[in-house]
């Protein structure tokens, strides 16, 4: 059975168990003994997440011997980034302005959110707090890192590891070839050896996925079964609005554009992707989906490694046109909820804010939320509001990171074949 087949299978048991575990009161089994493994796996994802990105990135910059080409592929690759984040924001802003999810909020349920939730809520916007007092320009500076050592223990610093990863790699290309070509070769073998231990951590990836789930259901439920469905309204309503721009985004402008620029077709593009659509759905996290990501934009579009371990990693920090979308529906939500009107000024905020807050939040479960209250207060929403929205934002989080890993998927594609690549779709072996 194929690897994606198996994750499938593992979303599907792993969802049935879950539900079953909370109906006959076993839910703390569940969290004791079957969530543990599930965690294992996320945490073997996320230890070859930096290595992977060094790694990778020095070993695709060096084959680069034509730095007038590195410029130019890091120069398409942001301008896509940054073009499909905008896109993205503006689509969500067109639906949550039509939909208005927001007007079926009843003021006492809003009051009622806002008690139970109030610590949480109040975490997040002093993490935010401590983001939005700082420079201007902080963003550049929290780039560069002091401490390569220090970076390189937190998956949170991505950007720092990336920052490092260039330098080295445009360094090694400008020095005498005779000298590099041993530096090179050991990170050349360093890269194929990570990739095999990415692949023996996939073979666990079923089992992980199942763990996850159950742990998920039992955890949204807590100790009423009831919660496992949404009974609110205005919840539902606001959890459909964001699926709808999530899925706009994954069914519909990704395959367009790519199949207007590449000719690849929809189905076989879903067809490359699926298993790290389905791993990102699981983690809730673009970092840790990142090895099998680069494994399928490698193997099953035809994308060169060069291309591959510079856009991809790239793009698990930078390409959060999910999160995106979720900030800015989020925000008119809350605006609504609160009868609080946004104009076209307003909005036009919230489209920058969220455009920058998505650049630099990081690509782990969760921290869209922290950038979500920076997007809030730049439109004088109240912060407090994210109260409305923390019950269910775990589930909206695993989908939200599928349109990250698809967009991931897209540019790489896009930039390959604007390098004269033959991008296309290959059958797994």
């Amino acid at each position: 059975m194929k690897l994606h087949y198996k994750i499938i299978l593992g979303l599907i048991l792993g969802l049935i168990l879950g539900i079953v575990a909370v109906f006959s009161g076993i839910g703390q089994f569940i969290s004791d003994w079957v969530m543990p493994f599930g965690t294992i796996f996320v945490k073997m994802l996320k230890l070859v997440a930096v290595p992977l990105i060094l790694v990778s990135l020095i070993s695709g910059i060096s084959n680069l011997r034509d730095t007038a080409k590195l410029s130019r592929i890091g120069g398409k690759t942001f301008s896509i980034y940054i073009l499909t984040t905008v896109l993205a924001i503006i689509i969500a802003l067109f639906l949550a302005n039509t939909i208005q999810p927001g007007k079926a909020f009843p003021e006492e349920k809003t009051i009622e959110l806002r008690e139970k939730y109030a610590s949480e809520a109040t975490m997040k916007i002093n993490n935010a707090e401590k983001v939005e007092n700082s420079s201007p320009l902080q963003m550049m500076v929290d780039v560069v890192p002091d401490n390569f050592f220090f970076a390189a223990s937190n998956n949170k610093n991505m950007l720092q590891i990336i920052f490092f990863a260039i330098l080295f790699g445009i360094a090694l290309i400008m020095i005498p070839e005779n000298k590099g070509a041993p530096v090179k070769k050991i990170f050349d073998g360093l890269n194929e050896i990570i990739i095999k231990i990415v692949e023996i951590i996939m073979e666990y990836a079923p089992i992980g996925v199942f763990a996850l789930l159950a742990g998920l259901i039992v955890d949204l439920a807590g100790d009423d079964p009831n919660n496992i469905i949404i009974t609110l309204k205005p919840l539902l309503i606001y959890a459909i609005t964001v699926l709808i721009g999530l899925a706009t985004m994954i069914f519909l402008f990704y395959p367009s554009i790519l199949y207007f620029i590449t000719k690849i077709e929809y189905k076989s593009f879903f067809k490359a992707i699926f298993p790290a659509q389905m791993l990102a759905f699981s983690t809730s996290s673009s970092a840790a989906t990142l090895p099998l990501t680069m494994k399928r934009v490698n193997k099953n579009l035809n994308v060169s490694e060069e291309v591959t371990s510079f856009v991809c990693p790239l793009g698990a920090t930078i390409n959060m046109d999910g999160t995106s979308i979720h900030q800015a529906i989020s925000a008119v939500f809350i605006a609504q909820a609160f009868g609080q009107d946004l104009t076209i000024a307003d909005q036009l905020v919230i489209i920058v804010t969220a455009t920058l807050s998505s650049i630099g939040a990081a690509a782990v479960p969760g921290a869209g939320l922290i950038m979500l209250v920076i997007v809030l207060e730049a439109v004088g929403i109240d912060p407090q509001g994210l109260a409305l929205i923390i019950a269910i934002d775990r589930p909206l989080d695993m989908c939200r990171t599928i349109v990250n890993v698809t967009g991931d998927a897209t540019v790489a594609s896009i930039v390959a074949y604007s390098e004269g690549e033959n991008v296309k779709f290959n059958e797994d072996e």
